[in-house]
Order: structure tokens, then sequence, then C-alpha cells
């Protein structure tokens, strides 16, 4: 790539951007390929050409509108995905951090206040002003996450073309496979932050509860820090997948002499099942002095309960 292609620009008075999106009509998730606009990028905007996005759970409840008593109304219609990954293909006169040709990622947010503690700390996902959805969100910081037309909620990742601000853009290294990247944004950040926050490292004792999309990332995450992994699962189904994954130990939940086994053996659960089921009978895996168990499959009891805790400003563990 040239010189000169690398310092490609983009004006603030351009016109909106024709994309083309899977987007739904309504809750019954009839997917079809539309065309939609986006904002005419600004001087700190980023134009990225998709590559990949990744499907997470979240973007059929999202999309179906079971989550619409806590996350509010969705309007129709609606674009899900905030597993992207893509190329820089166009850059805001005011952006450092990108050039053109750069791998980039985006993930579940899109803006945030920018101003309050939580954002200058670096957790703009705290923000205490509420931080902007990639999706089903409403712009409301200096029309950083702007739609077309004003006042429609943000489209998501199923798109050929997005736009977002730098600060949101995450840049993916050259030698990471583009294809995996997408949903390193979601579950991996998902399971990263609780691995980070309790200290988790070489020789912590991690079991994660559920072995989907989130609990493979959850393994790998953890055995890149040290830890010693254990998977806990309703039947021994997955225990090839999960030694595969790296899991130094698998434990049968409905198995009470297994459960036994392992009792008092773990430091920290990662809980990543999206349905509600016994949260407690895991307790017993835990060490007594310290043990924790961190809720991370959303289903809307969890969301709900996961909202009160934030009124009182207390993160959501058990």
């Amino acid at each position: 790539m040239t010189d000169a292609a690398k310092m490609v620009t983009i004006s603030i008075d351009e016109s909106p951007l024709d994309v083309l999106c899977l987007a739904c009509d309504s809750s019954a998730c009839d997917f079809s390929v539309q065309q939609l606009q986006r904002r005419a990028p600004r001087p700190d905007d980023v134009v990225i050409d998709m590559k990949y996005c990744g499907v997470c759970h979240t973007d059929l409840h999202m999309a179906a509108g079971h989550m619409e008593g806590v996350a509010g109304k969705v309007d129709y219609p609606m674009v899900p995905g905030h597993e992207l990954a893509g190329v820089v293909k166009a850059v805001g006169s005011a952006v450092t951090k990108f050039k053109v040709g750069d791998h980039i990622g985006v993930g579940c947010m899109v803006d945030a206040c920018m101003s309050c503690g939580k954002c200058k700390a670096g957790r703009e996902q705290e923000c205490t002003m509420g931080h902007v959805g990639t999706y089903c969100g409403t712009d409301k910081f200096d029309e950083r996450a702007a739609q077309v037309p004003a006042g429609r909620q943000t489209l998501g990742g199923y798109t050929d073309v997005f736009v977002v601000n730098e600060k949101f853009g995450i840049k993916i290294p050259e030698g990471y496979p583009l294809e995996a990247a997408g949903p390193v944004m979601c579950a991996g950040v998902t399971m990263f932050d609780p691995l980070e926050v309790h200290k988790a490292a070489n020789g912590t004792r991690v079991g994660i509860v559920g072995l989907g999309g989130l609990g493979q990332m959850g393994i790998k995450i953890a055995k890149a820090r040290g830890c010693v992994v254990t998977v806990i699962s309703r039947s021994a189904g997955k225990k090839a997948f999960a030694t595969k994954c790296g899991a130094d130990h698998f434990v049968v939940s409905t198995d009470p002499a297994d459960m036994k086994r392992a009792a008092a053996s773990l430091d920290l659960i990662l809980n990543t099942v999206p349905v509600y089921h016994d949260y407690l009978a895991n307790r017993q895996l835990l060490v007594d002095d310290g043990g924790k168990q961190v809720m991370l499959g959303l289903h809307v009891g969890m969301v709900g309960a996961m909202g009160v805790r934030a009124m009182v400003g207390a993160r959501s563990s058990l």
C-alpha cells in the first residue's frame, strides 16, 4: 500500500453513506438484506470495510424483543452484531489511532460520556451515564453515535460498512486471523474481565460452567494466564471437547459423587449458562475463604438483578 493510500481522509461535509445490512423488520426475526444509511463520517470517525461479524446469543434475544422489559423497546428495522472485524477503508482528519489498511474490531459499545470517573479510568462499559450500545443504542453524547435519520437506534455489525468513533475501535494485530477476531470483541472481553478483576493468574483454580462460545473462550484465556481450569457441565458429552480446548479437569454437575470429589477445589467460577438454573449448587466447589462465582450468562432475570445492583453501585457476582 502506498503512503498516499495510507493517508486517505474523509470530510465532515460528506453525505450519509448508503450501506447494506442484514436487518429484521419485526420480533419474528425475519432477516433480509436492506439498504440503510450511516452518518456522514466526522473528523474523529473511522470507516470500516466489514469482513466478518460474529453471531452472539444476545443478537437473537434483542432482535426477538426478549429483552425489552429490561433493555427497552426495539426499533425496527433492527440490525444486530457486536463482534465486528474488518479493515479500515478511510479515516477522519482528526484520527490518530488508525490508518487505512489497519485491521479493526468493534465490540459491544460505540460511545460513552467520556467525562465521568469510570470513563476517565478506561472503563467506559461502566459509564455512570450509560454507554451507547453498538446496536439498539441511542446517541446521547455529542453525536458520536449519530444515526440516519437522527434519533434512530444504532445499527450493528451485520453490514458491509460501519462507521465508528476512533475511541471505540480496537486495533487488531496484523498477525491475528481476522476471521477469528470477532468473538474476541464480545466473548473474549466478557471472559477476560472477571479474570482480570479477580486477579486470576498462575496457579489460580478457575471453574467454567457451560462450554459454549463463552466457555471455550474462557478456557483459552484462563490457560493463557497460567490458571488451572475445570469445566463444569451437566453431562460428560463435552469432556473431549473441553480437553481439546485446554481444560485440565472436568466435573459432571449432575453426578453427586463427582461434585463431592471436586468440593472446595476452585478459587473462581465463571458461570456462562444463559438460562435460569441452580446457581448455588456450584458453591460447594469453591474454597471457603474468598471463593467467588461470577454470573455471565444473560437472561431476563439476571439482567434485572444486574440492573438493581448497578443502581446501588455494586458489581454483579456471587
